[in-house]
């Protein structure tokens, strides 16, 4: 990655104190001076003086205060993931110590929808507080198809999602002998359908492909972009859908659509989870539409990290345990 190098000075590496690199990751990892000192088991000066002085070598502010927390520069965010990286190789090759769940402390960010969190979570506290109950989880909003640039900044460590088009550039890329970044990992497999409440007007009828086009829709769409795979599939066949609508989480619409006359499409494993299945009236798409794979996508530096593999098995053992399907295939 090619970072911006400020005009004003340049750094001399040969006199960089390393230590303030350790200071600078934890800070952005955090967000949070007093949570980077309570980790490094240093005080808050002794950050804020770190801070001070890679500031005065790299001739930039890093970070800047904004609220009950700080927001880095420009500058900080290009400049992070390439420390996170050195830090972790630098530490792999010094401390070469394999993942022990029982003993780490460790905090994994994960980016997913609600959906998928839905189906996850439960499974992965259980196995947390049995295996590893040190470990710590962040979930975080997953706002798009393609999170690539999240993994990429370090802004999480795993995405779990839908990422066709995410699965299909890498393909394409691998068979073109590119250099691929990325990983991903099958977790299970599903169906969307149509949602409506129990009492509309459609609930009672054959769910026709004019009938469904005719109607009012919801969709949950993470990036507010109001057209998702099943207009893709509805396109392919010359037809169209008016939303009228859209929302960034599953539940949201489920609420919705059980107050209105609006059509919706959730995964089918997720209804249950709702607590509002009993509200719901489910019918198959009228189209043919492609199954949801649902993935765990990461950045290749990750790849042989002990922690990270210690997790990438335990999601598939979760997924694995919600679905009674049987073991789901691992994605080369």
């Amino acid at each position: 990655m090619i970072k911006p190098v400020h005009p004003s000075m340049t750094p001399n590496f040969r006199t960089l104190d390393l230590n303030l690199l350790r200071v600078f990751d934890e800070v952005m990892a955090e967000r949070s001076l007093t949570k980077a000192a309570r980790n490094l088991a240093l005080t808050q000066p002794a950050v804020s003086n770190a801070l001070r002085r890679l500031r005065e070598t790299l001739g930039d502010e890093l970070v800047q205060r904004q609220g009950h927390g700080i927001e880095p520069t420009p500058w900080a965010l290009a400049l992070w993931p390439s420390v996170r990286e050195a830090l972790r190789q630098l530490q792999a090759a010094i401390v070469p110590t394999a993942f022990e769940p029982s003993q780490a402390q460790t905090t994994f960010v994960l980016a997913m929808a609600d959906a998928t969190a839905a189906e996850l979570i439960g499974g992965l506290s259980q196995q947390l507080e049995q295996y590893a109950p040190g470990v710590s989880i962040r979930v975080v909003p997953l706002t798009t198809r393609d999170p690539r640039k999240l993994l990429q900044d370090g802004m999480a460590d795993m995405a779990l999602g839908y990422f066709p088009a995410v699965l299909a550039d890498l393909t394409a890329r691998a068979q073109s002998d590119e250099a691929v970044s990325f990983e991903h990992q099958r977790l299970y497999a599903g169906e969307y359908v149509c949602v409506m409440r129990r009492d509309h007007p459609l609930a009672a009828q054959p769910m026709t492909l004019d009938a469904y086009c005719a109607g009012r829709h919801l969709l949950v769409s993470f990036s507010g972009r109001p057209y998702g795979f099943v207009d893709e599939a509805l396109a392919s066949l010359g037809r169209q859908r008016r939303i009228v609508m859209t929302v960034n989480q599953f539940f949201t619409a489920g609420r919705v659509v059980i107050n209105s006359d609006l059509l919706t499409v959730l995964p089918r494993h997720f209804v249950p989870t709702t607590g509002l299945a009993g509200e719901f009236q489910l019918h198959d798409l009228p189209l043919d539409v492609p199954p949801v794979h649902v993935e765990a996508l990461w950045h290749r530096r990750m790849a042989h990290d002990s922690a990270h593999t210690w997790l990438r098995q335990t999601l598939l053992r979760v997924a694995q345990q919600a679905f009674a399907s049987g073991p789901l295939p691992n994605t080369p």
